[in-house]
This record gives structure tokens, sequence and C-alpha cells, in this order.
């Protein structure tokens, strides 16, 4: 049996996400990963799970903005650096 080539990896990955989503919601898909994700800035600020609910829902969107603020930091720099190295 023949290797198959990257190009019809890339068109089989693509053929088996159109099924997938073509049977389900995508937020159905998506659910768990994102509860885990949330959840991740629940613990990291409340890690005994002390804090009152809603104090602990505000910190951890502080601590999702943080992150994603840091992201967007790190994006900024690394464009900024290929800009330099590119002249």
């Amino acid at each position: 049996m023949a290797k198959s080539t990257h190009a019809e990896r890339v068109l089989i990955g693509r053929l088996g996400a159109y099924v997938l989503h073509s049977r389900y919601d995508s937020r159905d898909l998506i659910r768990p990963a994102r509860q885990a994700f949330e959840s991740k800035f629940e613990r990291e600020v409340d890690p005994d799970g002390l804090l009152d609910p809603e104090e602990r829902a505000r910190r951890a969107d502080m601590a999702r903005n943080a992150h994603f603020t840091r992201l967007a930091l790190a994006s900024a720099k690394a464009r900024r650096k290929r800009q330099v190295s590119a002249k």
C-alpha cells in the first residue's frame, strides 16, 4: 500500500472535520474543553475553594484577562522581532 502524501493527509483531516461538524453542534463538541479551561483559572485563584463563588468568578475573569494579555504581549514582541530581523 502506497504512503499518503502530506496533501492527501490534509484532505483526509479536512474531510473528517467536515463530517464531524455536519453531525454535531460545534458548541457541544468543545464544551468539555472550554469548561476545563475556565476551571483552570478558578483553581489558580482559589486553590482551596475558600472564596465566595462571585469573588472566585471575578478573580478568575481577571486571571483569564491577564493570561490573554500576556499572550498578546508575547505576540507583539515576536512581530517586532521579525520586522527588525527582516530589514
